[in-house]
């Protein structure tokens, strides 16, 4: 066997243009975009396009937004390079610093500026199944094999993908983004909304009464109502409500196969992480961040501001600002006092033994 492995055929291919960009833009038109002042002299630098600190090219901008890369910061043959004031003994000579207390969010605005969101091409395939009655926009745009049912409105300039289903009488609102295959039934939605592939939104709650004879289905008889500015990762599913509606607050970022049970209640800017589970009838208030596979009882109230932590087992309320891990969850000290003291009591028996 030949010593010399052969090159991979996969990684050996030309990426394709995936990602189209807008550009180039003067340092003068960043700076303006990001609120940070130029140097006059500097001000007409041409940018090509953002890139990693370890692959920007001397026409491009990058970013630094963890102490951790400061070595591929020193390294960096980009042009220009968005850090905080901290990192600038180590911004190279030939990178214009744009200092902000807020790097990330500066990168994300840059990155939007040179990549913006793809907007919608006004029409409808000619696969796509649209019932008389429902209201499509002009400027949005259906694509192949979508369904679209009576009643339904779809605002402007809003992105219907391949094989989306929306039931009867939804409301879906202006400069939303629906991915493939997502399906939509019952269901009221604000503007500027991206659902990624694969999410289901609207169906039967897990509701049933227990008798003598087995289950009997509750009918789910509320809606699903999701505010402006929300993202629902893929494969995400949120139940419509049972005797009330399901609602999600504007700006919430829910992560992909998270499971929203009927009747919750989630405030605004909140943060879902994948595989969290939300059991029915609970309500989290404004701006609460939950972790990785953590799961919810019902009937409970997480206030704002509080913050659950990866598998985390939810069973009873959490107060406003607390941070609350393990399973049960309790109060984040409280566990790390515990977990302390078992390695304590572990020593100990180790060492008399």
């Amino acid at each position: 066997m030949d010593a010399k492995a052969a090159p991979n055929p996969i990684t050996t291919i030309a990426a394709p243009d995936f990602h189209p960009r807008r550009g180039p833009f003067t340092l003068a038109v960043i700076g303006e975009t990001l609120g940070i002042a130029v140097p006059d002299r500097l001000l007409g630098l041409p940018i090509d396009d953002v890139a990693a600190l370890d692959r920007a090219g001397p026409d491009q901008i990058s970013f630094l937004d963890n102490r951790r890369y400061r070595s591929a910061l020193s390294q960096t043959s980009a042009a220009a390079v968005i850090l905080a004031a901290e990192n600038l003994p180590h911004c190279p000579p030939n990178a214009v610093p744009l200092v902000t207390s807020e790097p990330y969010l500066a990168w994300a605005r840059v990155c939007a500026l040179f990549h913006p969101r793809s907007l919608a091409h006004p029409g409808i395939h000619p696969s796509a199944i649209i019932d008389p009655s429902a209201l499509v926009d002009p400027s949005a745009e259906i694509g192949p094999l979508a369904i679209i049912g009576a009643g339904a409105k779809i605002g402007a300039h809003t992105i219907i993908g391949p094989q989306v289903s929306i039931g009867a009488h939804c409301v879906i609102g202006s400069d939303c983004h629906i991915g493939a295959q997502v399906s939509i039934a019952y269901a009221i939605l604000g503007d500027r909304i991206t659902i990624h592939p694969g999410a289901r939104i609207g169906q039967d709650g897990f509701g049933f009464a227990v008798g003598a004879n087995g289950f009997t289905l509750v009918p789910q008889l509320g809606c699903v109502r999701i505010d402006h500015d929300v993202s629902i990762g893929a494969n995400t599913t949120i139940d419509r409500g049972s005797a009330q509606d399901t609602i999600i607050g504007a700006g919430t970022r829910i992560d992909n196969q998270v499971q929203i049970a009927h009747n919750v209640r989630i405030g605004r800017y909140c943060v879902i992480c994948a595989q969290a589970g939300i059991s029915g009838s609970s309500s989290l208030g404004d701006r609460v961040t939950i972790a990785g596979q953590a799961g919810f009882v019902g009937h409970i109230h997480v206030g704002s501001g509080a913050r659950i932590g990866g598998q985390a087992g939810i069973m009873a309320d959490v107060p406003a600002g607390a941070e609350y891990v393990g399973s049960p969850a309790q109060p984040a000290r409280d566990f790390f006092r515990g977990v302390a003291l078992l390695r304590q009591l572990a020593r100990r028996s180790n060492t008399r033994g």
